[in-house]
């Protein structure tokens, strides 16, 4: 098994738990929420801080996948159902894959591809029209749609990591220091003020510390080494274990929907792995 492989599968293993610890965190503001875990994130990483001295563009890259994704998802998993929400964010694996060769040319696709990504794609649209209330004007649209877009900028950020100047796995430490910044400011400024509890304090401890930093940097090293294609589909692993994580948990059942849901998704990463994994 490859260094790249081993990397990916430890975030993966960490990353699982975000959804969980996120909606035990449902009552705390979500700019606050987002701004103290990344900020918990970036002060571990002070021991690397030469790392950090990077391009601008590469910082606003940064900025735009560690505290945009989060924010979308949290906010995603609020105004709609968290296993639902949960399974629509996981279709980012897939986007790995099929956005690659716009994003990462001369990176090409072949019908396997797209027939993963038409599974997927079938996978997200029966979470989302499983739920006989939702219409266009429905309580659970605008969290759809969060989960979704918080699926399209991690995928892209995760590719464009590739197309800026390399910089050392170290920086995820100033990309989470700068994106906690600025959700704490946004915070200040847009969100009432509120106190932490004692439980609430341990369990953000955990979301800084493990799926806000730990499976940052793991994932930036698979990335480096590896094929981001055959990557992308080892994270289909990902939502088997978060969703089981947030149904054990009581934040949701595990309806027929969610569970043909869930094949259809894995199913279109099976079809969606690189040569090298079909060899």
């Amino acid at each position: 098994m490859s260094a790249a492989t081993l990397y990916a599968l430890a975030a993966i293993l960490i990353s699982s738990s975000l959804a969980l610890l996120s909606v035990q965190l449902g009552q705390v503001p979500p700019f606050l929420l987002v701004g103290l875990a990344l900020c918990i994130g970036g002060l571990c990483g002070l021991p690397r801080w030469r790392d950090w001295r990077v391009p601008k563009k590469t910082l606003l890259l940064g900025c735009y996948g560690l505290f945009g994704y989060h924010f979308c998802l949290f906010i995603a998993l609020r105004y709609a159902p968290p296993l639902e929400a949960n399974l629509i964010n996981y279709l980012w694996p897939l986007l790995l894959v099929l956005l690659s060769p716009i994003l990462l040319p001369p990176t090409k696709l072949e019908a396997r591809h797209w027939i993963g990504g038409f599974l997927g794609l079938a996978g997200c649209v029966l979470v989302v029209l499983g739920k006989s209330s939702l219409s266009l004007q429905g309580q659970h649209g605008l969290g759809y749609l969060l989960a979704a877009l918080a699926a399209v900028m991690w995928a892209s950020y995760s590719l464009l990591t590739r197309r800026v100047p390399p910089f050392p796995t170290g920086a995820i430490g100033g990309f989470c220091l700068a994106s906690g910044l600025l959700s704490l400011l946004a915070h200040a400024l847009l969100e009432p003020a509120y106190t932490l509890s004692a439980g609430e304090w341990g369990r953000l401890a955990l979301l800084g510390l493990g799926p806000m930093r730990a499976s940052f940097f793991l994932w930036d090293a698979a990335l480096k080494r590896g094929d981001a294609r055959a990557i992308g589909t080892l994270a289909y692993l990902t939502p088997l274990l978060s969703t089981a994580l947030l149904a054990l948990f009581g934040a949701g059942q595990f309806a027929w929907q969610a569970a043909v849901a869930l094949v259809l998704i894995l199913s279109g990463a099976w079809m969606g792995r690189s040569r090298q994994q079909a060899a």
